[in-house]
């Protein structure tokens, strides 16, 4: 953890946000300690911040629609394993043993999360204006980059899609199964009240990543026009 510091020029004042970031529920629950999940949700709060104020500011003739896209776009989950990757965040993880020899370290789901939670770490610990010490090294770098074209967002060309025919979508989560730190979800995903789509996940978000790619590619096989 001193070099994933070193690599951001980080301090942290309380090491223990930095171990939490890191720390998957499957090994939470055999260690008893916390798991990353609620720095997660803090970091893509302050991370949809951040990026949200570099596009404003990099694009001042672009609409809000085209700014939210571009924001999930370069916030999903694709685009978030990639800035994990980046500073080689899987090595740094702490899990369970089932969730590593199952092969977790590689997962992007995992990886995604823990990016999210580093994130929220530097902001409880340092604040805002320190977590730009992570986006500036890893975030920016990528997303100017050819390799952002890579990011897929396909819940936001899914939603792009049926809007310009005024139709309406909604995901539904039909079943979830696996223990608590290795859920399974499956979701579904209707247009107008149409099954278009199902989809898997270890997280709601890329179950309905999935479910929503499974809707597009239906729709091109079929060549729907709206």
């Amino acid at each position: 953890m001193k070099k994933l510091q070193e690599f951001f020029g980080l301090s942290f004042s309380d090491l223990d946000l930095l171990t939490t970031a890191l720390t998957h529920s499957s090994y939470a629950n055999e260690n008893n300690c916390d798991s990353n999940e609620r720095l997660e949700f803090i970091g893509d709060a302050v991370l949809d911040v951040m990026m949200g104020k570099y596009l404003y500011e990099k694009y001042p003739n672009y609409n809000e629609g085209q700014l939210t896209k571009l924001r999930a776009k370069n916030v999903c989950e694709s685009a978030l394993v990639e800035y994990a990757k980046a500073c080689k965040l899987n090595k740094y993880l702490l899990l369970g043993k089932g969730e590593e020899k199952s092969g977790g370290r590689t997962r992007t789901a995992l990886q995604a999360d823990a990016f999210e939670a580093l994130i929220g770490a530097v902001y409880m610990d340092k604040g805002f204006n320190e977590c730009y010490k992570i986006f500036d090294k890893v975030v920016i770098p990528l997303v100017e980059e050819d390799r952002a074209d890579d990011f897929i967002d396909y819940k936001s060309y899914l939603q792009e899609l049926v809007q310009s025919d005024k139709r309406t979508l909604e995901y539904k989560i039909i079943d979830e199964y696996g223990p608590s730190h290795d859920k399974t979800f499956v979701t579904r995903v209707y247009m107008d009240q149409i099954l278009m789509g199902e989809g898997k996940g270890k997280t709601k978000k890329e179950a309905e990543q999935n479910a929503a790619e499974m809707a597009l590619k239906k729709l091109a096989i079929r060549s729907i026009k709206f």
